[in-house]
Parts: C-alpha cells; sequence; structure tokens
C-alpha cells in the first residue's frame, strides 16, 4: 500500500508545531536581551551589536551578513519585520485560538473598584481582620501610670525595685547562665510587673483604634497593683485610695464612659485581687477598695488572681522570666524540656506558713524531706537561691512533678514557673488554678495536673510520694506533653516580639476580654445566679451542688489579711 500521503501529514504536522514553537519563542524570549554561550572557538565571531527598533540602524552579525544579504536570499528579519509577523500570526490563527489561555478573573474590590485576581502558586499571607476586635486606649494623666513608675523606690521597704521596672517591665536581661536557659528571651522578671508589660503590648496591639466609637473595648492603663503596693504597709487609708477614687471621676467624665456605664472598659491589676476588696474604712485593713467602687464593678478587671466568690475579675498569668520575641523561640524552649531527664519524682520550691493555721505548707515541706523522691527548696531570708531564677527553673527542670500548695492566697508565680519548665503541677485546692485562669489553662484538669485534696495532707491521710508514685509511665508523659504544649498560652512574649504561630498570654487575655464584653453589653445580658457562687457558674455553667463546695467554704479574704498583718508585724 502507498504510504506517502499518510508521511506528508507527519511532515505537515511536524512543520506546524515547529512554527507553533517558533512563534512562541519568539514573542515570549527577548532574545536581543541575552548574553550568547561563552563556549570558546578556533575564530570566534563578534557579539551581535543590537540596535532599538525605532533607530534606523538595524542590527548586523557576520554570519547572516548585511540588509541587502538577507533581501537577496530571501531571509526575513523576524524580530522587525512587522508585516511578516502579523502574516504568520493570520495563518497560525486556528490553532492558536485552541491553545489561549483562561482570561484573568475580574472581581470588586471594597471600594467598588475592579482589580484583577491572579493566581499564583504561593497565596499571599493575609492579616485577620480587625473587625470586631477593635481597643481604645485611654490617655490618661501621667498620675495614673508613668509617674507611679518614678516613684518605684516606694515599692517594697526590702528591696530596689527600680530596676525591674526598665525593658518594658520585663527586667534585666539575663543571659543563659549555665546553660539552664535558651540563646535569648529570658530576663529577670518581677512577678508584680504585669501592668507595665500588658501597658507595652496594648500599645503594639494591631487593632488598636484611635476612633473610640469603633471600638470593642476600652483599656484603661491604670497601674492599679503598683499604686497600692506604695502603701501596703502605710497604715494611711486615704493615701491607698485616693488615686483610684481619682480615676473614677475622671472615668465619668469622659464620653466613652458616659455611653453603657464603662461595661466596655477593663482594667490589668498585677496584683492579687484581695488588694484591691478592702470592705471596711479602718486604717488597720489592709489594701484599698478599687475593686468595690461602683464604677470599677462595672467593669473587666484583669489580676494575677481572681475571686472566685465575685463575677467581673478573671485571672490572667503571672509574669514568669521568658518572654519569647520569635516562634522559633517557643518550639526551641519546648523542644528543650522534652528532651530533658528528670530524675526527680516530685519537688518543691517555697517557705513554711507557721503563722497560718490552715496553711498545709509545713506538711508538704515535711512530706518532701522524709522522701529520697523529693528534691527540696526551702525559701528564707538566709537561703537565696530560691529567689534566683537559675536555681528554681534548675529544680523544676529536673522534677516530673512540682508541688503548689497555697501561700498566703490561692496562687503562686510558682505554678507557670513549674509549666514553663516542663513540669507537671501539683494542686491541692482547685482555686490554685482551676477557678482563676479559665482562658488559659483547659478546663480539663487532669490533662495537666494532679489534686490532692488538701484536708487529706493536712490530717496526714495521704502520701504525696505514693499518690504520683502510682501514676502510670504513659499517663505521666501525657500529661508532660500537655503541660509543655500550654507554654506559649501562659509566658507573656517581649513587646517588641513578632509572633504568627502563637498566641501568647496577652493574646489569649484579650480574647478572653472581648468575649466577656461582648456577652455583658448584649441588651438581654444578665447573669441568673449568685455571684458568691461565681467559680461554679463560669467553671461548669451550673450553681448546683459540687464536690468542689468544701474548698470554698472560707473567705479568702480573711486569710490573706491575717497573713499579711502577721508577715508585718514579724518584720
Amino acid at each position: 500500500m502507498d504510504q506517502t500521503p499518510r508521511c506528508r501529514c507527519k511532515i505537515w504536522l511536524v512543520l506546524c508545531m515547529f512554527f507553533i514553537c517558533w512563534y512562541f519563542m519568539i514573542h515570549n524570549a527577548k532574545w536581543y536581551s541575552l548574553s550568547s554561550p561563552t563556549t570558546a572557538f578556533r575564530h570566534p565571531t563578534p557579539p551581535i551589536e543590537i540596535i532599538d527598533s525605532n533607530q534606523k540602524t538595524i542590527s548586523q552579525n557576520t554570519n547572516t551578513g548585511n540588509v541587502d544579504d538577507q533581501e537577496k536570499t530571501g531571509e526575513i528579519d523576524w524580530l522587525h519585520d512587522v508585516a511578516q509577523m502579523q502574516a504568520l500570526e493570520k495563518e497560525l490563527e486556528p490553532v492558536l485560538k485552541k491553545i489561549k489561555p483562561k482570561p484573568e478573573k475580574k472581581m470588586k474590590n471594597m471600594n467598588n473598584e475592579t482589580v484583577i485576581e491572579k493566581k499564583t502558586k504561593t497565596r499571599a499571607r493575609t492579616k485577620p481582620s480587625c473587625s470586631g476586635r477593635y481597643i481604645y486606649i485611654h490617655d490618661l494623666p501621667a498620675r495614673f501610670n508613668e509617674d507611679i513608675l518614678d516613684d518605684c523606690r516606694s515599692f517594697s521597704k526590702w528591696q530596689n525595685m527600680c530596676p525591674y521596672i526598665g525593658n518594658s517591665g520585663l527586667g534585666p536581661n539575663l543571659g543563659n547562665p549555665e546553660r539552664v536557659f535558651s540563646r535569648s528571651g529570658w530576663y529577670a522578671t518581677n512577678q508584680f510587673m504585669l501592668e507595665v508589660i500588658f501597658h507595652n503590648r496594648m500599645k503594639r496591639y494591631r487593632c488598636v483604634t484611635n476612633d473610640s466609637s469603633i471600638a470593642s473595648a476600652i483599656y484603661v492603663p491604670y497601674y492599679a497593683g503598683l499604686d497600692v503596693w506604695r502603701y501596703l504597709f502605710d497604715h494611711n487609708i486615704s493615701s491607698r485610695d485616693a488615686l483610684a477614687i481619682d480615676l473614677a471621676e475622671w472615668l465619668r467624665e469622659q464620653p466613652e464612659w458616659k455611653k453603657i456605664a464603662g461595661k466596655n472598659h477593663f482594667l490589668v491589676a498585677g496584683k492579687i485581687t484581695w488588694e484591691f476588696r478592702r470592705e471596711v474604712d479602718e486604717d488597720e485593713e489592709w489594701g484599698n477598695k478599687l475593686m468595690l467602687l461602683p464604677e470599677f464593678k462595672n467593669m473587666t478587671v484583669l489580676t494575677i488572681e481572681k475571686s472566685p466568690w465575685h463575677s467581673n475579675d478573671f485571672g490572667i498569668p503571672y509574669p514568669t522570666y521568658f518572654h519569647p520575641r520569635t516562634d522559633n523561640d517557643i518550639t526551641e524552649w519546648q523542644s528543650k524540656m522534652r528532651r530533658r531527664r528528670r530524675r526527680a519524682l516530685f519537688s518543691f520550691a517555697g517557705a513554711p506558713r507557721p503563722e497560718m493555721e490552715e496553711s498545709i505548707r509545713d506538711e508538704v515541706i515535711e512530706q518532701c524531706v522524709a522522701s529520697t523522691k523529693c528534691r527540696l527548696l526551702q525559701c528564707s531570708y538566709s537561703n537565696l537561691k530560691c529567689y534566683q531564677p537559675v536555681d528554681v527553673m534548675r529544680l523544676f527542670q529536673n522534677s516530673v512533678f512540682c508541688l503548689q500548695p497555697p501561700g498566703d492566697s490561692y496562687t503562686r508565680r510558682s505554678t507557670f514557673d513549674s509549666i514553663l519548665a516542663g513540669c507537671i503541677p501539683v494542686f491541692f485546692t482547685p482555686g490554685s488554678a482551676y477557678v482563676q485562669y479559665l482562658w488559659h489553662l483547659p478546663k480539663e484538669f487532669n490533662k495537666y495536673s494532679v489534686l490532692i485534696n488538701e484536708d487529706d495532707v493536712r490530717h496526714k491521710n495521704v502520701s504525696i510520694e505514693r499518690v504520683l508514685s502510682r501514676i502510670p509511665a504513659r499517663k505521666v508523659s501525657e500529661m508532660r506533653n500537655e503541660v509543655i504544649e500550654l507554654i506559649p498560652t501562659v509566658v507573656y512574649a517581649d513587646p517588641k516580639a513578632k509572633l504568627e504561630r502563637f498566641k501568647d498570654a496577652f493574646d489569649v487575655s484579650i480574647n478572653g476580654v472581648l468575649d466577656r464584653i461582648r456577652n455583658v453589653t448584649k441588651k438581654n445580658s444578665r447573669f441568673d445566679f449568685d455571684e458568691r457562687f461565681s467559680w461554679k457558674y463560669f467553671l461548669f455553667g451550673s450553681v448546683e451542688k459540687h464536690d468542689w463546695d468544701h474548698y470554698f467554704r472560707y473567705s479568702m479574704n480573711q486569710k490573706v489579711k491575717q497573713a499579711d498583718a502577721e508577715a508585718n508585724e514579724s518584720r
């Protein structure tokens, strides 16, 4: 059979494809802008002289000859002969229609302008919207914050606190002595500097607005804890209350306050709630009455320890020594804590409380001393190791469990130091964490901690070592991993930080504040429960009888006043 027609078809198909490729090469490659290969020849040809197409002179090459030679041989200058190019395009038009690229998608933007949506291999990162997240910061007179910092020498009669207010409240850089910490992000942060740290973070919050009318929340940057700290051991209640009363009057005059009586306002107080709940106006009574003033009852107040019996204050973590700047700072530290070998089953860092009848500190210390599996770092004025970040963090890093009995009040900074070290916290009352840090710690407390009844410890009915030793190794490993995963949510990033993957304690607190304010500012918002049972309502959504009721039968306010008064007398 004659194969000639079939061969001719194949030849034409090859030629057609050749022309298509040639066409795209000419249109998509700027050959005149590319340098020639550097292959070595015996008689190298001179480079092509490129002349702009708008000029009269045409580029020449020694191999192709001049323009006259091209005309004689019938060669075409495809780069400059527009007529020939148009003719070729018309000839190939049927073929090119089949491979014509899809048109770019057009869409309208927020300003009703037409924009072109281009598809790319990698999507650009888009910032989340600030809608419903705008926060307005009151520009308070300096007497409510900056002037208080200038008076830093009055914070404590036994220690100069001025170095701790520097560096945006983070304090002096610790470095990495004995490789206990990581390469960066560690500072000698005082546990009562939360107000300064939070204020500096708020200044860099990406949804801060100067227009209070669009704000979902309004921040009041009053350093309430540092203010009252100056006068805690001064028996003049007028000096303790003066600035709080002054602020209440100042707020009442602001247009932002008058709209809904301050229900969208929030304040951060870097001391425990009991320092602001003085119930009697007598000089011998402890603290001031800031949180009992009508104005502050309307606000949301964040403290390092909240009251289980009140509904407008919420606990947020104590500042720790670690303030990461990047996501890598966090992941590197978490990896280090996962690899850490822990030689002690449990440990305790703290001082006894012999003046407090209800305290279990003495019994905890006694059990730790009696156990070969426990490490003790007993705090006293003669033992400075307890106040050294290196010694505290080393102890916790070497321990599987860290004991956290109440001290002068329910909570301790040590809880967050232990979580930071990947050490599983052991609590003796739910008031130490579970009813406190509702936004930062899981409600399923068994996942990350152990609860031992303080009454059993007080009456010597339980062995702490035996309880902890009986927890299966697999369960211990799961709990430790859960604790290490919690690290980002309980540390405050450096105010100059740029975290992208993690939410730190500040971010979690802001989310909690915005949710809380949304709830209390609803038109039909009301609380159908007795405020004394706030701890139950916020944790379980009910005020029905609960197994934990016996933990909250005493007023912690009375305990704190008694302990502080006796501590003051001993000093």
